[in-house]
C-alpha cells in the first residue's frame, strides 16, 4: 500500500450488491487462512468484502489499489519473507509478463 487510501465506498448499497453479484471484484484481500477479510493489516484500507480491485463487465478494464508495479523487484520490498531472500524478482512480475503476452497475441 502506497498511501492507505483507495477504500471502496458504496453510498448506494444496490451498486455494491451488483458488483458482488456480477463478480466485478476480481482481486480481494485475504488473511493467513486465505479468507476474504476487512481486517488490518491484511486489508490495509478496510475495503468492504476485501475488495482490492474492480473490473468492467467485459473484464478489459481493471482498477486496483495495491501497487504491484512498486514491488516487482526485490530491492523495492520493505520486507522479505526469509524463504524469499534468494529471489531476484517478486512473484508480482508474472502479472506484467502475462499482460505483455496477452498484448503480443492481439492482432
Amino acid at each position: 500500500m502506497a498511501h492507505g487510501e483507495g477504500r471502496f465506498h458504496f453510498p448506494d448499497n444496490k451498486i455494491h450488491e451488483e458488483v458482488m453479484a456480477s463478480n466485478l471484484a476480481p482481486l480481494r484481500y485475504v488473511n493467513d487462512d486465505n479468507t476474504i477479510t476487512q481486517e488490518y493489516p491484511f486489508n490495509p484500507n478496510g475495503s468492504p468484502d476485501g475488495m482490492a480491485a474492480l473490473c468492467s463487465d467485459d473484464g478489459r478494464h481493471l482498477a486496483m489499489m495495491p501497487h504491484p508495479e512498486r514491488v516487482f523487484t526485490t530491492w523495492q520490498w520493505p520486507w522479505v519473507p526469509e524463504e524469499w531472500s534468494s529471489y531476484k524478482v517478486g512473484p508480482w512480475l508474472k502479472m506484467f509478463q502475462n499482460a505483455r503476452e496477452f498484448c503480443d497475441g492481439i492482432s
